[in-house]
């Protein structure tokens, strides 16, 4: 089946590749509004982009009315967040800190989140966090009417000494963190637990027959 996205609506649009594309891992982001209200809320538009600097790129979708959704609006404004990673333990936390709250709530509090403070900036770790990442506004790219692409540069890392396996050599335990990420349909999530292991092969200069 052939689907041209240059014909469909956005939601067909959104439908297919969040469908496809998949597992997402989560950024479960932390700002602070200009007026100091922390803000929480769980993002799988999100990935790493480069080491040098080290960025990681969110993808932030406007609200239905075009407004932005607080997340963006404290970026814009602070240019400071943290992405913290979401382990199996945290599911119901991160799931209830995507509810629609008003921008003067902060729901950290209402998803009772126990937070600690960062090193660098003003947004707080998520203290059960099994690794956050302190983040500075690198660039922002207005992507479309209803969408914002922003690139944050990694300041500092943090990871649970319990994950840590050899800190010299950055050596982590992923398997132990039990992230999970988005999937297919809507309220559906993955575990990060099936894995395999492929070696990068060398060229072979004699491949043609």
């Amino acid at each position: 089946m052939r689907f041209d996205l240059r014909a469909l609506p956005p939601s067909a649009r959104y439908k297919i590749m969040t469908a496809t594309i998949t597992p997402r891992p989560i950024a479960w982001v932390t700002s602070v509004s200009a007026d100091g209200v922390r803000n929480a809320a769980p993002f799988s538009f999100f990935n790493m982009v480069g080491d040098d600097p080290p960025l990681l790129a969110l993808g932030l979708m406007h609200r239905p009315d075009g407004r932005l959704k607080d997340t963006t609006a404290n970026i814009l404004a602070t240019a400071e967040f943290t992405v913290n990673l979401v382990s199996e333990d945290d599911a119901a936390r991160m799931n209830r800190c995507s509810a629609d709250a008003p921008p003067e709530v902060d729901e950290l509090a209402y998803a009772g989140i126990e937070t600690v403070p960062a090193s660098v900036i003003a947004a707080p770790l998520i203290a059960s966090a099994p690794a956050s990442f302190e983040c500075r506004r690198h660039s922002i790219i207005e992507t479309g009417p209803r969408q914002t692409l922003i690139l944050g540069e990694v300041l500092v890392a943090h990871v649970a000494d319990r994950f840590v396996l050899d800190a010299d050599s950055q050596h982590l335990d992923t398997p132990a963190m039990k992230l999970i990420g988005r999937t297919h349909g809507r309220g559906w999530y993955v575990r990060n637990g099936d894995t395999m292991q492929m070696d990068r092969p060398a060229y072979d200069p004699n491949w043609r027959v």
